[in-house]
């Protein structure tokens, strides 16, 4: 899912959730992984809260996994002003309203630490996981949209190589589908548009995509 400001990249984010909602009643953890943009996290760290609040209530963390990843640290002020994070909470408090949270944040990390936090958090029906992430930033409408389409080439194709350049939540992202290829996972692009597409002039955009990763029954 991206995080930009609602204007910008919410219809691509919700074409997402809209995946998620018909679930959303058994739904009861998420694991929550986006980039920490001002303070430098090396690995994950988690806010060191019980409760985030939003203008539509409060999210409880869920401790109890929080408890299955010991040596993830808190990091409140990674979290105090990072948006990435904040900007999926009411979509969740929407589609699933039953769920605890599981949120971290980073900045660098290796596909296979993020992978085996996501692994030992894996669980069935009752937990999602949400990677949030934008995609190129600041190119003209074209080129960006040129770069984005091959990044999410790379992503459908499970390549867990994406460089922080490509999209900014790419320590999410690579240890997803480091976790995708272990577990053969598919996976669906949704949407793919940039800020030229929705509320912003076409000279510098920023790219958003929206992606579903499915089980193979």
């Amino acid at each position: 899912m991206p995080h930009a400001g609602y204007i910008y990249s919410g219809p691509i984010a919700a074409s997402a959730f809209a995946r998620v909602e018909p679930h959303g009643h058994l739904i009861t953890r998420v694991v929550l992984i986006g980039p920490a943009h001002r303070v430098y996290v090396e690995g994950l760290v988690t806010p060191g809260a019980t409760r985030l609040r939003t203008p539509l209530g409060e999210l409880e963390v869920d401790r109890d996994a929080l408890a299955l990843v010991p040596a993830i640290a808190a990091n409140p002020t990674a979290h105090a002003r990072e948006h990435s994070l904040e900007v999926e909470l009411p979509f969740l408090q929407r589609v699933t309203p039953r769920a605890k949270l599981v949120p971290f944040a980073g900045t660098r990390a290796k596909p296979e630490v993020v992978g085996a936090a996501l692994e030992a958090l894996w669980g069935g029906p009752e937990t999602l996981i949400v990677i949030s992430s934008d995609l190129s930033h600041y190119l003209p409408y074209a080129e960006g949209r040129k770069v984005d389409e091959a990044t999410c080439a790379r992503i459908v194709a499970l390549d867990s190589t994406i460089a922080g350049e490509q999209a900014c939540g790419s320590i999410g992202i690579n240890g997803l589908l480091w976790v995708a290829r272990r577990k053969q996972l598919r996976v669906e692009l949704i949407d793919l548009r940039s800020s030229g597409d929705t509320a912003g002039s076409r000279d510098e955009v920023v790219g958003y995509g929206a992606f579903a990763l499915y089980e193979v029954a």
